[in-house]
């Protein structure tokens, strides 16, 4: 049998199992697509029937759905700020935020609980969404597009989870076409750059509600509960005592988000003294640092 049938094949029953599962992540990509099929729906049937006000019609949905930048606007239709990170009409936007929203959020759903995921979907999106808002009302640049500047799409959620997902497991690492093995918090760094540099040179809106979205996700993670994780501290300075606490399981059976961050903090401690070893050999560790390892090779 062919080999290239027999991966399809794997691919398509992994994703027939994924949206069986309907986790929280499953249903967000499956709204996300749905809003999408309709709006495609009602374009398709406008143009078939040659309707004169087509356009109006469509002008008329795109208000309806899309957040508008402009207070008065906003106050005539607040559900907006939700709605529209559910709404994409290019089919380019729809698919690249599903793909993003798809990896990272598996990533998130190994160490975080769906409900989680959701919060940082919604609220990052509303974060990104109050972002775009402010700034175009703030800066005189934006003036003359304010009362027909509207945003749309998940981009803003998506970047709030790669960013939360990016700062609580740091040293989770990817393999890329072309570019090879990368932590990923590299990667939701250079995007958080990329967002500010290119908001001059367009589509402002959607850079600025990215901006917003991955300032949430990054504040959400330095104020999560579990274990209340600074990154920067963390990232900078090694606490063997902090490190050491986590070796010793406690008689008291673990919450599902105690057990996800210990977990976390196991594995970003097996990298450290993994790529230890790379660099200067077993014997280049300390007695600590191999007791560690020996007893998390012990539980697997």
């Amino acid at each position: 049998m062919n080999p290239m049938y027999n991966q399809n094949l794997n691919i398509v029953e992994g994703l027939k199992r994924f949206f069986r599962e309907g986790s929280v992540l499953s249903i967000l990509i499956i709204i996300n697509t749905c809003i999408w099929i309709v709006v495609q729906i009602i374009r398709v049937f406008l143009f078939l029937y040659n309707e004169p006000d087509s356009s109006v019609a469509l002008v008329q949905l795109f208000s309806f759905l899309a957040l508008p930048a402009s207070f008065p606007r906003l106050i005539m239709m607040p559900w907006t700020f939700l709605t529209y990170m559910f709404f994409h009409i290019d089919i380019w936007h729809i698919l690249f935020n599903m793909l993003w929203l798809y990896w990272f959020g598996k990533i998130f759903l190994e160490y975080l609980t769906g409900k989680k995921l959701l919060v940082v979907y919604i609220l990052g999106g509303i974060s990104g969404g109050l972002l775009y808002i402010l700034a175009f009302n703030l800066f005189p640049v934006f003036s003359a597009m304010l009362p027909k500047s509207y945003a749309l799409g998940a981009s803003a959620s998506v970047m709030a989870v790669v960013t939360a997902i990016s700062f609580f497991v740091p040293n989770y690492s990817l393999n890329l076409l072309f570019i090879g093995k990368i932590k990923i918090i590299y990667l939701a760094i250079i995007l958080f750059i990329f967002d500010f540099f290119m908001i001059p040179a367009g589509n402002s809106g959607g850079h600025l509600a990215h901006i917003g979205g991955a300032l949430f996700g990054f504040l959400y993670i330095q104020f999560l509960p579990a274990g209340k994780m600074k990154f920067f501290g963390d990232l900078f300075t090694r606490r063997k005592k902090r490190y050491s606490s986590y070796t010793n399981v406690s008689s008291r059976p673990l919450t599902d988000e105690a057990y996800n961050f210990h977990k976390a903090e196991q594995q970003k401690r097996t990298d450290e003294i993994l790529e230890k070893i790379s660099k200067g050999g077993y014997d280049s560790l300390s007695k600590e640092e191999k007791e560690f390892l020996f007893k998390t090779s012990s539980k697997k």
